[in-house]
């Protein structure tokens, strides 16, 4: 039997044993809806109220800051287009960078037929912003500032905490979407001046289907849906009270856990990556080689196709990726390594493996013998053709 190893984390990450022991209770007899005021309600309203503790935890902010979304993208959508909406009257310019998660470039788009103003910043080769070129992007009109905290291909950490400092010095609003960073390190939200937080419970071994947007005390921003009062008027809809059991289960989890996973993780990546470019020749990192997370490797084979080498690292049992899943379906160039002026298409192969909590040694062992092969055995065909 084929030995089955999951290097696409980025992706998405397998459900921590703990959080589904906690979310089941509420698929079965916890089944109330937290709006109620009976005791059914009551019961399930302390869940809610207290996974909000265990995301504020995490985050480091305060739980009245913490806002209930269905994933992510719904929490993108909803700071962007709520700032949008609520600093109209001061401006109508937004910047954000080229390299960005499409929840956040496609609602920049929108924004755009709607007659706001978006300016979008290059990246230097190793994926990293250039603080001096936003700073002179900014202006007088300038109202939201979108910027991730780590990107979801390469793993390039940006500078949130010197973004933060220059839209506190301009009085513009920063939104910062860290679905990929939440959960594997660190979170600066106290001292960083972003307003706005991003986070997807699926990406830290926490189920689909439910998000977290941190809105910093004194923000004003329009909600998104419209309809009941839940979180505090700012997301009206009946919460999924499983979900935020199980996002808050999972942010415990990387609360108690994240610093040795992530020394651990970092080792294993180093050890996969060092053992690459021992075996094969024509290796190319992408990314900055400090400046990223823990877990994720972005490499580019020369010689080799995309696709031709992701299937046969799936027949090989070993599941990877060429970029984000959400623009996956037909194997696109990526928008991130195009950004970077990394080569694309026939000559080029570009992959990213990402390492989980359930990945160790051997996973890596197994990888690093059976690439090589493949990717000699590609060249070898492509050279004959």
């Amino acid at each position: 039997m084929t030995r089955l190893i999951y290097l696409d984390n980025n992706a998405t990450t397998a459900l921590h044993p703990e959080v589904l022991e906690e979310m089941l209770p509420f698929f079965r007899e916890q089944f109330g809806n937290p709006s109620s005021i009976h005791w059914a309600g009551r019961r399930v309203k302390s869940a809610v109220e207290e996974a909000r503790e265990q995301v504020a935890a995490l985050v480091g902010c305060d739980t009245s800051e913490v806002v209930f979304t269905s994933c992510a993208t719904e929490a993108n959508n909803m700071a962007i287009k709520g700032v949008a909406a609520a600093r109209h009257s001061r401006g109508n310019h937004i910047v954000t960078t080229t390299v960005e998660h499409p929840s956040v470039i496609t609602p920049c788009v929108f924004l755009e037929h709607q007659g706001f103003q978006v300016t979008t910043l290059d990246v230097d080769s190793e994926g990293m912003l250039d603080l001096n070129a936003l700073e002179e992007a900014v202006g007088d009109n300038t109202i939201l500032i979108s910027a991730m905290y780590a990107n979801n291909e390469t793993g390039t950490i940006f500078p949130v905490r010197e973004i933060g400092e220059l839209a506190a010095r301009k009085g513009i609003c920063f939104h910062c979407d860290a679905v990929q960073a939440a959960g594997k390190i660190p979170l600066e939200w106290k001292g960083s001046n972003i307003h706005l937080l991003a986070l997807s419970a699926h990406k830290f071994q926490g189920p689909k289907g439910i998000g977290a947007l941190i809105i910093r005390k004194g923000t004003k921003i329009f909600p998104l849906l419209h309809g009941g009062s839940q979180e505090r008027s700012r997301r009206a809809g009946t919460e999924n009270v499983a979900g935020i059991v199980g996002l808050g289960k999972a942010c415990e989890v990387a609360a108690r856990t994240m610093a040795a996973e992530s020394l651990r993780i970092g080792t294993l990546r180093d050890r996969l990556e060092q053992g690459i470019i021992e075996k094969i020749t024509a290796v190319r990192l992408n990314g900055h080689p400090l400046k990223r997370l823990p877990n994720t490797s972005n490499l580019s084979f020369l010689n080799v196709k995309s696709d031709s080498l992701l299937f046969n690292l799936d027949l090989a049992g070993i599941a990877a990726s060429s970029g984000s899943a959400c623009s996956s379906g037909a194997l696109k160039t990526s928008h991130v390594l195009k950004a970077m002026g990394v080569g694309s298409g026939s000559t080029v192969a570009n992959i990213r493996f990402s390492l989980g909590p359930d990945n160790n040694e051997d996973d890596v062992a197994c990888l690093l013998e059976i690439l090589p092969g493949i990717v000699q055995r590609l060249r070898d065909t492509s050279a004959s053709a």
